[in-house]
């Protein structure tokens, strides 16, 4: 039962993190010449980069705090670790919830 709580805090971690990859996209070549070309364009990828990460650290720590762990250490090895950790937490976090709900059924 303790996942359902964790299911809103995850999904936003999800979104927040599509939103840092899509900030930090704009700093890719095939988009890095019309970002960095505007000034405007620049601020707002760089500005969105720390935002996004800020907001996802938070909803990790959140879904940690409601599954019972630590959210400190959670925190840190999401940070120590982006993107990847988060990534890879994100599907194993599905899939054991699905697991879960296929042994509740």
């Amino acid at each position: 039962m303790q996942t359902a709580r964790a299911q809103q805090p995850i999904a936003a971690a999800a979104v927040s993190l599509i939103a840092w990859i899509f900030c930090v996209a704009a700093f890719l070549p095939p988009l890095s010449k019309y970002t960095l070309s505007s000034l405007p364009l620049t601020i707002l990828a760089g500005v969105g980069i720390a935002v996004f990460l800020i907001v996802h650290l938070i909803f990790i720590g959140l879904s940690a705090q409601r599954l019972g762990r630590s959210p400190a250490l959670w925190v840190i090895v999401c940070l120590c670790l982006f993107p990847i950790a988060s990534i890879v937490g994100l599907i194993l976090f599905e899939w054991f919830s699905e697991q879960e709900k296929q042994a509740g059924a």
